[in-house]
């Protein structure tokens, strides 16, 4: 969906680690845009409230420039959070927002903010999940979903089309148990370098 993050990705590993060259720590360490794009963090932008789940409650008032720890890869696809969904900083993938001076604001200020880890990137993790991206850019130059090929069951339902938040333009099926994956695998189709 992003193909311009890619190709700047793309340009970073080159310059840092070269088309062929095994990365290392010290390779990957100073490498702030693949940081970037391996976060991940969700904020209101304005005041909402979000239906309590237990019938007769009151609603919950939910004030702007709230943090959440959440499940951020769920909690768009589900319809009954549509007005939480609006106030959504990080409903789309901004990767810059964590090298300029909101990276700041973002992770410094508190670790829970890295939703992934639940209290900030764990370093074994980051490097795993960084090395795998480096080879795999190392070696194609284009990375693109193929979604159509992924079998009936892990396919996007037609009744999310048009949906509000980020369930209108998923375009795989979120799946959560121990860890998060794609239903059905996540297909794509690589261009060769």
């Amino acid at each position: 969906m992003y193909p311009h993050v890619t190709a700047r990705l793309r340009e970073e590993i080159l310059a840092q680690v070269g088309p062929t060259d095994a990365p290392t720590y010290e390779d990957i360490k100073p490498m702030k845009y693949l940081r970037a794009v391996i976060n991940g963090n969700r904020e209101t932008i304005k005041a909402t409230t979000w239906h309590s789940p237990n019938p007769g409650e009151k609603p919950i008032y939910i004030p702007a420039g709230v943090k959440f720890d959440i499940s951020y890869f769920l909690l768009p696809c589900a319809e009954k959070h549509a007005s939480l969904q609006s106030s959504l900083l990080t409903n789309e993938f901004d990767p810059e927002r964590f090298i300029n001076e909101r990276a700041q604001r973002y992770l410094v200020a508190n670790p829970f903010q890295f939703l992934p880890f639940n209290a900030g990137p764990r370093i074994c993790l980051g490097q795993q999940i960084s090395f795998v991206i480096i080879r795999l850019l190392q070696n194609f130059s284009t990375l693109s979903l193929v979604p159509d090929v992924a079998p009936p069951y892990g396919r996007v339902p037609a009744d999310w089309r048009g949906k509000p938040g980020k369930k209108g333009i998923e375009q795989f099926r979120p799946r959560s148990h121990l860890t998060l994956y794609t239903w059905g695998g996540l297909w794509v189709k690589m261009k060769e370098v």
